[in-house]
């Protein structure tokens, strides 16, 4: 759980390294989130024979928006500090918006592994005793 909050605690930190550990326990909790709001959304009658939606449908509702609107800057941080672990700029996020193929590649670049030992951007976040990540 530690990971997956870590993003909130670093929330408009833009600068340093993230482990991709931290980067998909982070993704992971928010399918999670986005999941159980569909759920809740579905079964306050989201579905087409429902006539108008129950009080389930609008917390789903609400609990997507505000965990939506709450996870904007800390999803752009911890991507901008993954680039940041591989050695390269966090403007890279900006692949993201290319159509089509933009999202693909910016998916293959969380998942490489980060440069080892310090680089330009500061320690290597695996590597505790050199890091202030854990500080």
């Amino acid at each position: 759980m530690e990971w997956m909050l870590m993003p909130y605690r670093r929330y408009a930190d833009f600068s340093g390294r993230s482990r991709r550990k931290e980067y998909w326990m982070f993704a992971l909790l928010s399918f999670a989130v986005a999941m159980i709001s569909v759920i809740l959304m579905f079964a306050g009658g989201m579905g087409a024979e429902a006539e108008t939606p129950g009080p389930a449908f609008w917390l789903g509702t609400l609990l997507i928006a505000v965990w939506g609107l709450g996870s904007i800057i800390p999803s752009i941080a911890v991507q901008v500090r993954r680039f940041h672990d591989q050695g390269r700029s966090g403007w890279m996020v900006l692949l993201g918006f290319i159509p089509y193929i933009g999202g693909i590649i910016v998916l293959v670049f969380m998942c490489l592994e980060g440069t080892r030992g310090p680089n330009q951007y500061g320690p290597d976040p695996k590597n505790p005793a050199q890091s202030d990540v854990f500080a």
